[in-house]
């Protein structure tokens, strides 16, 4: 599809320079000389011998047809590449310019605005032995008009099969994982090679662009659960460090009671009033801390003061 397209941009460009080969202001011009001629004719048909009228005709008719073919006019974005006698005697343009008929021939009409062509690469291997689809957009200019026409066939078919000969040539260098995280490096050096290639054409490279990286659907599943274990892996390391975090603050905070049991024995009573506070709550304590801090008195200290407390109404 993409070969298509190109070979259609190429046809246009051809098409137009067909169309410029006889400019509309020529053509205009043949066609008051031919009627001066004819006009001339009928006015002294009767008056003149007909071998004068005769060459009245021929004489502005070749007047015509010389202006036909000689004059050309060249777009402001355009050179004119102009051949004498099969030999390079010069660039002409933009605008108004001569030519001598049959002896020197407009033979190409070189456009100097920058354009685009698009390529790709199907099916290709990278390093690591991954087939992708790569598609990309380039962007270059013709400098030099003269290189263009005389170093080159159809330097626009050569530009986009040089494009086309780099990429895979760079996709067969880097891994999968470097195309698809360093696109930047992969226009830089596509650049340098499609420039190094085209520069001897009197092309330049402005700069080369990657629109898309297709990898088969298999791979990019398996990319994709790839992608969901790592990040699982991640969430349970960052659980494990927080409980450490976590197990690291209370071994820091047990050393404040470790001399102190009366702190202890208050915060054991804190942490039962809070819990028995709610209404319907259930505590549940380890053997060892009843033992050691007396919570069971405790306990039941602050149940006979709820018991006493008055009853509501």
């Amino acid at each position: 599809m993409n070969t298509k397209f190109i070979k259609s941009v190429i046809e246009k460009r051809n098409i137009k320079k067909d169309e410029q080969h006889i400019s509309p202001i020529a053509g205009a011009l043949f066609g008051v000389f031919l009627v001066i001629a004819i006009i001339g004719a009928v006015m002294g048909d009767g008056r003149i011998s007909e071998g004068l009228i005769g060459a009245w005709v021929v004489g502005w008719a070749l007047i015509g047809i010389y202006f036909l073919f000689a004059m050309k006019v060249a777009s402001q974005w355009e050179k004119v590449v102009v051949l004498r006698l099969g030999k390079f005697i010069g660039l002409k343009g933009p605008g108004l310019f001569w030519i001598v008929p049959v002896i020197d021939n407009a033979v190409m009409w070189i456009d100097h605005r920058v354009a685009v062509t698009s390529f790709s690469a199907e099916k290709t291997l990278t390093k690591d032995t991954v087939p992708v689809d790569v598609d990309a957009v380039l962007f270059w200019v013709v400098w030099d008009a003269e290189k263009a026409a005389l170093e080159v066939t159809d330097y626009n078919s050569a530009i986009s099969w040089a494009a086309q000969t780099a990429l895979r040539e760079i996709i067969g260098q880097m891994t999968l994982a470097d195309i698809l995280v360093g696109r930047g490096k992969m226009d830089a050096d596509l650049q340098k090679i499609i420039d190094e290639r085209t520069t001897p054409w009197g092309v330049t490279v402005q700069s080369v662009e990657i629109r898309d990286v297709i990898i088969p659907p298999d791979l990019e599943n398996a990319m994709s659960r790839q992608a969901q274990a790592e990040r699982e892996r991640q969430s349970r390391v960052i659980l494990g460090e927080s409980e450490l975090q976590i197990a690291a603050s209370f071994a820091e905070a047990s050393k404040a009671y470790i001399n102190n049991p009366t702190a202890l024995h208050l915060r054991a009573m804190n942490m039962l009033f809070e819990g028995l506070k709610e209404k319907g709550a259930l505590v549940i304590v380890p053997s060892s801390a009843v033992d050691s801090m007396n919570l069971g008195a405790m306990s039941g200290l602050v149940s006979l003061a709820q018991n006493n407390l008055p009853k509501e109404k």
